[in-house]
């Protein structure tokens, strides 16, 4: 007899990382989605009755609300079912696996094994995947001045923001969180291993999905004045091997549109430099609906349950 599927219940399935989670788990095999009557969704009673049955919870709602599914599992026999969440509530939290499996090499094995699992923010996929090799191969001081721009599609911005652009009614194009408070430093700066904190400046644009992440350096202000070729070594070095992260050779000048890995859960990398002024730009393409949400929470989640990456 084969043994039963997973059960999986995704809290907050109505919304846009749900939807895209239950899409991207329909057809996998050795999976069974379980879902709350719409009614009772906010019936913390109903919810704990249901939690009790699953061996795998997916929190796709604001953060307090994820803590207080997540206080609801905590209370269960046993901790509850394992848990991954896509909220930012649990991010730098030191009881919880930080979901990036490609992290550093061993954390696709811890990933596999924790119960709590957060899942990454879209920005700091990026630049977390760009500036944390550098770091480690001692290539980026870190208390290097970090600024990280980065456009996304409006799909990131959650329901106002996606019924603004498709009505017509936002503008082409805009910067925001220029308060500089932005909800992803923690995260960005804690996995990145930056001893200083760095600028983070977002912006929207007038496409549905897509991200661009891109960090500037003087290479003269890092250690060994390296060369692009140096830098694109060291990120090509820590991902080998990784079947969704690819460090792509770059040619000089040329341009990089943003929607070019949209419904996949791919992450491309790209160091464009310039030797003789010792400077270079690093690039991140990826989907934020892919590998910045939902294609990454299904690639924890079958970490999780042995299913493959």
């Amino acid at each position: 007899m084969s043994a039963r599927p997973a059960r999986i219940f995704i809290d907050g399935e109505a919304g846009t990382t749900g939807l895209g989670i239950r899409d991207l788990l329909s057809g996998l095999a050795g999976v069974e989605l379980v879902s709350i009557d719409p009614a009772r969704r906010k019936d913390a009673g109903a919810k704990r009755e249901l939690m009790a049955g699953v061996d795998l919870v997916v929190l796709c709602l604001h953060d307090e609300a994820a803590r207080e599914s997540v206080a609801l599992a905590d209370g269960l026999p046993g901790g509850g079912p394992r848990i991954v969440d896509a909220s930012t509530a649990h991010r730098v939290a030191p009881s919880w696996v930080y979901g990036f499996p490609e992290l550093v090499p061993e954390q696709a094995s811890a990933v596999a094994a924790s119960r709590r699992v957060a899942n990454p923010g879209c920005y700091p996929t990026g630049g977390i995947a760009l500036l944390r090799p550098l770091v480690d191969a001692g290539l980026l001081p870190a208390d290097y001045p970090v600024a990280v721009h980065a456009v996304s599609g409006y799909s990131g911005g959650g329901r106002t923001m996606i019924e603004a652009y498709e009505a017509g009614t936002a503008p082409a194009f805009e910067l925001y969180g220029l308060g500089l408070e932005h909800k992803h430093l923690p995260e960005l700066q804690q996995y990145s291993r930056l001893a200083r904190r760095p600028i983070f400046v977002p912006s929207v644009g007038n496409f549905r999905q897509g991200m661009l992440v891109q960090i500037a350096l003087h290479l003269d202000l890092l250690k060994g004045q390296p060369r692009p070729g140096d830098l694109e070594a060291a990120l090509a070095a820590r991902y080998a091997g990784c079947e969704f992260v690819s460090v792509v050779p770059t040619e000089p000048g040329g341009k990089l549109e943003a929607e070019a890995l949209n419904d996949s859960n791919r992450l491309e990398l790209r160091v464009y430099g310039n030797e003789a002024r010792g400077q270079a730009v690093l690039v991140a393409r990826l989907d934020n609906l892919g590998k910045g949400a939902s294609g990454a929470a299904v690639q924890n989640i079958r970490l999780m349950l042995g299913l493959g990456a």
